[in-house]
Order: C-alpha cells, then sequence, then structure tokens
C-alpha cells in the first residue's frame, strides 16, 4: 500500500501563516493584546509569588527545619478574626514545657518565650530610650537561654544572655540591628555594655545579633527584635501571661515528637478523646503549606484575571479569522481547484490562528519578564524570579487559545464550495 504525503507539509502551512500574520501588521498586533496581558499577568504574578515562597522557605530553613512551635492560639497567617472560642483558650504555662522537657523522649531541647510583653494589656511600655534616641518596634520577647541555640541565632557583638542571669532576673538585653542602627546612628561597634532605659527600669544591653541571611521584603523579624531574660521579663510584665513553646526535634524523630507534644499537652490541658486540640502545634512545613494556601488564592485570582485577558484574545482571533476567510475566499477557491484537501484548509488556517497567539504568548513572556528584572532593579526588596513552569505554560496556553479559537473559522474555510469561491468578488 503507497503511503500518501500530504500536499501541504506544516513546514510550508507554519510559512503561509506567517507571511498572513506579517502582511497585516497592525490587526495581528491589536488581535494579540489580550493574549499578551493575559500571559504577562499571569507570569509577572507566578514569578512575584514564586519568589516570595524561595524566601519563606529561606527563612523557616534558618530558623531550623527541625522546630516545633506550641502555643495555645492558632499561628501563622489568619485569614478573618478569631472565633471567640479559641480567644477563650487559657494560655500555655513554663509547667507545659517542663513536662514536655521530661516525657518527650523526642524532644532535644525546649525553649520558653514570651512574646511581645510590651503589648496591649502587659501594662509594660517597652520604649527603649538613650540620649534623646527612643525605639518603639522592639516586639520585646522574654526568651529562656536556650533559644539562641534553638532558633540558631548569631551575635554581630556580644553574647546570650545566660542561665544565671536568667534565674537572677538580670536587666540585661540583647537587640537586632535595627535597633541598634536606631538607638546608635553613628555608632558601628562599642554597644555592648551601654545602659539604656525601658519601661522605668535601667538595662544593660549585652548583645547586638547578625542581620539573618534569609529576609522577607528585606527584613526580618530579628531585624527588630529586643531580646530579654525569661524571668525577668515575666517579672517586668506581670500581665503578660502568653507562653510559646520552641522545641527542637531529635535528627529523624520530628513527627514522632510532634505526635509526642500533641498527647502531652491534651493530657495537660485536659482535651476529651476525640475533641480538637485547644492549642496549636506545628513545624516549619507546617509554616510553609499555610503560606502555600494563601498563594495559591492570590494565584487563582491572578489566573482568573489572565483568563479574561486571554477570552478576549481569543474572541479577538476567532473574529479577525473569520474576516480573513472572508477576505481570502477565492485563494480558498484556487488552492481546492488545484487539490488541497478539507484537512489541508482547516491545517492552514489553523496554523494561522496558532502562530498569531503564539507570537502573543512569546510577547508576553518577553514583556513579563522586562517587568520582573525591573522590579527587582528598582525594588530589590521585591523577590521576583520567574519559574520555567510559568514561561511553559505561559507559552502552551497561547498556542491553545489560538488552537480552540480557530477551529470554527477553520472548518468554516474548509466547507466552502470551490466553485462559489472562485466566483466571489
Amino acid at each position: 500500500m503507497r503511503l500518501r504525503l500530504p500536499k501541504f507539509i506544516p513546514r510550508e502551512t507554519l510559512l503561509m501563516a506567517l507571511d498572513s500574520v506579517l502582511a497585516n501588521k497592525f490587526r495581528s498586533a491589536l488581535t494579540m493584546l489580550g493574549i499578551v496581558i493575559g500571559v504577562s499577568v499571569a507570569i509577572i504574578v507566578a514569578s512575584i509569588l514564586s519568589g516570595m515562597r524561595q524566601n519563606i522557605v529561606k527563612i523557616v530553613e534558618e530558623y531550623g527545619t527541625n522546630n516545633i512551635y506550641a502555643f495555645h492560639l492558632t499561628t501563622g497567617p489568619q485569614v478573618g478574626e478569631r472565633d471567640q472560642s479559641e480567644r477563650a483558650r487559657k494560655p500555655l504555662t513554663p509547667e507545659d514545657g517542663e513536662a514536655v522537657a521530661r516525657q518527650a523522649p523526642a524532644i532535644e531541647q525546649v525553649a520558653l518565650e514570651a512574646p511581645n510583653i510590651g503589648g496591649w494589656g502587659s501594662g509594660f511600655d517597652d520604649t527603649i530610650s538613650i540620649n534623646g534616641k527612643t525605639y518603639r518596634r522592639g516586639n520585646t520577647r522574654a526568651v529562656t537561654p536556650n533559644m539562641a541555640e534553638i532558633a540558631n541565632t548569631s551575635l554581630k557583638e556580644g553574647r546570650f544572655f545566660n542561665e544565671q542571669e536568667d534565674l537572677n532576673r538580670r536587666n540585661v538585653m540583647v537587640i537586632g540591628v535595627n535597633a541598634a542602627a536606631a538607638l546608635f546612628p553613628d555608632q558601628q561597634s562599642g554597644i555592648v555594655g551601654t545602659k539604656v532605659k525601658m519601661g522605668g527600669y535601667v538595662w544593660e544591653i549585652i548583645g547586638v545579633l547578625a542581620k539573618r541571611k534569609a529576609t522577607f521584603f528585606g527584613e526580618n523579624e530579628e531585624d527588630n527584635a529586643v531580646f530579654v531574660p525569661f524571668r525577668t521579663g515575666r517579672q517586668v510584665a506581670p500581665g503578660r501571661k502568653f507562653v510559646v513553646l520552641v522545641m527542637r526535634a531529635r535528627s529523624g524523630q520530628l513527627q514522632a515528637a510532634v505526635d509526642q507534644v500533641e498527647e502531652i499537652l491534651r493530657a495537660r490541658r485536659q482535651v476529651p478523646f476525640g475533641e480538637p486540640n485547644n492549642f496549636d502545634v506545628k513545624t516549619a512545613d507546617a509554616f510553609i503549606t499555610q503560606f502555600d494556601s494563601i498563594f495559591g488564592m492570590i494565584g487563582v485570582i491572578a489566573i482568573a484575571i489572565s483568563s479574561v485577558g486571554l477570552m478576549v484574545g481569543g474572541i479577538g482571533v476567532m473574529n479577525i479569522m473569520l474576516v480573513s476567510v472572508t477576505e481570502r475566499t477565492q485563494e480558498i477557491g484556487v488552492r481546492k481547484a488545484i487539490g488541497a484537501r478539507r484537512r489541508d484548509i482547516v491545517h492552514q488556517f489553523l496554523f494561522e490562528a496558532m502562530t498569531l497567539t503564539m507570537l502573543g504568548g512569546v510577547i508576553g513572556v518577553l514583556f513579563s519578564v522586562g517587568v520582573s528584572q525591573l522590579v527587582m532593579l528598582l525594588v530589590p526588596s521585591l523577590p521576583a524570579s520567574i519559574p520555567a513552569w510559568a514561561v511553559t505554560s505561559g507559552l502552551l496556553v497561547s498556542v491553545g487559545v489560538g488552537l480552540i479559537f480557530g477551529v470554527w473559522p477553520a472548518m468554516k474555510a474548509s466547507r466552502l464550495d470551490p466553485i462559489q469561491c472562485l466566483r466571489y468578488e
């Protein structure tokens, strides 16, 4: 049996499609505009979200992938207000941390943190002042000395406080780089040993934190941090009863550690069998998953916006191809008269529609790459990393739009009667 090859191979059809697109440059450009906008929006949003996620992962990894965090309220990014039952939960206690350290064999260390001891209802003003300079962004935290080891904290100058200073409730503090810059704008070093005032007490700065490598929009929460000994913080701010348990699991035992922590805290807080936890336990992976869910919602919105552009572009392509079929009726008749089959005509017009949308996709990709580079140049703290999958998806979707919206014009062209086409004027 002899194999019959089509008269118009794809290469020739593609060249014909390019000629047709280039013959009507302005019309083609207007038609591609919707495709360009749709692809650009999707890729730009994907690049920003991808860059933000990479930064979040780096931050979590820098603090420790084996760390576990327990708090009486839900932690991580929140959407909407907490319900009344959650706000009514009783806080965790230092005794809970001691119980976990004793009873959980998969836990290596347990640190305690009293967050934001200068917050609302604490009765403690954590504004730091010295020589007319003040610092109010400290979000002062009272932590146990082993927090530095668990959170992989490093210091630019000085040291972290020790167990003795915590037991004796010493008024000592370790400050972040932003706090140091605000209080000592003309000093790059020599800050350790300086006395400052906070909450009506005199405090000694014994250490300055080194800036974390991983940042989010150029900032890390430790840049603004002020750490004081846990017992000191509880003494100066007795109204602040909140406690966070920061635990490090033994290597390879993260899930076992989480299960043990939940079991111990449920027993201590008398949670009935079958009832949900009245506290929150999270790992590094859980925080990343939370951010992924938020990014996913933003991504869906971006896809919806880009879909509108692609739909408009697709309708424009279909309209222009229908006009093209009418304008080239005699050409279609000539091609059919010399032996072109219906599928050859279909291929020709489908390739033309797909070429038009593919060019729109390529322009959209190039435009989004340029915008992403400009964003990183003008706003270095805003991450924008274009993932390969976004570029590939953008090009495939643009070609798919041409395929879908080019079917009707192509079928209409293929069904034209050659005799009627040759008589058409």
